[in-house]
């Protein structure tokens, strides 16, 4: 369960997202900063039950700094107005597949895979697609996989509108082929996150996400 007061200084930071205002609120950023570390470690404990390869992750391997780096965006904003949480082995500074957990007012959710590898780790994306494709089929199949996160993340944005180069266009993975980022989420309500088994039941969904990682992750790290 996400404390109130968490949510309502988040709230608060995006109505006044300056750095007079933080500076004369430094209080209550101390404890969400206490807050953000508690549920980050209850959440590396939880997920390590279904993932043990995340065991022996720290709230610096996880977590992320409030300033937004603003050299090369238009939105000047100097803060972060949510609380990220990323799990994957080896931590956040590994280009590995993992679980995050993304907690904003009104705009929640967890997911996980790879977002926007670089070209190199996309090409070795798709070599595994291409060996492996039935055990991709298998993963975005199942059942529970369907219920909770639906499909592959998909849009105009993140795939290709034709095949990518050295690849067939009728090829049978085709369309996971055409893909540049490599996730599934689903959403988390407001109401879900005041709710007492918040971190139980969402480690519950990210689970269904263990083959998917262990898959992009066996592509990521498999030399030929």
């Amino acid at each position: 369960m996400i404390a109130n007061s968490t949510l309502k200084f988040l709230d608060d930071l995006k109505n006044n997202n300056n750095r007079e205002w933080f500076q004369a609120n430094q209080n209550r950023y101390k404890e969400f900063k206490k807050e953000y570390k508690a549920l980050a470690e209850a959440f590396i404990k939880e997920m390590a039950k279904h993932d043990a390869t995340l065991e022996k992750l720290e709230f610096k391997d996880v977590s992320f700094r409030i300033n937004r780096d603003i050299r090369f965006s238009k939105d000047k904003s100097p803060y972060k107005t949510n609380m990220g949480i990323w799990m994957c082995k080896d931590g956040k500074n590994t280009n590995q597949a993992g679980y995050y957990v993304h907690i904003e007012n009104g705009a929640s959710f967890f997911g996980g895979g790879v977002y926007w590898p670089d070209a190199a780790d996309l090409k070795k994306i798709r070599r595994e697609i291409d060996g492996f494709y039935e055990d991709l089929e298998d993963i975005v199949g199942d059942p529970t996989f369907k219920k909770i996160y639906g499909e592959l993340e998909r849009d105009e944005k993140n795939s290709l509108k034709t095949a990518p180069k050295g690849f067939e266009k009728d090829h049978q993975a085709i369309e996971y082929l055409k893909l540049k980022s490599f996730t599934a989420t689903a959403k988390i309500t407001d109401k879900d996150l005041l709710d007492k088994d918040f971190i139980q039941n969402t480690c519950n969904k990210l689970a269904a996400l263990k083959p998917l990682v262990d898959f992009l992750n066996r592509g990521l790290t498999t030399e030929f």
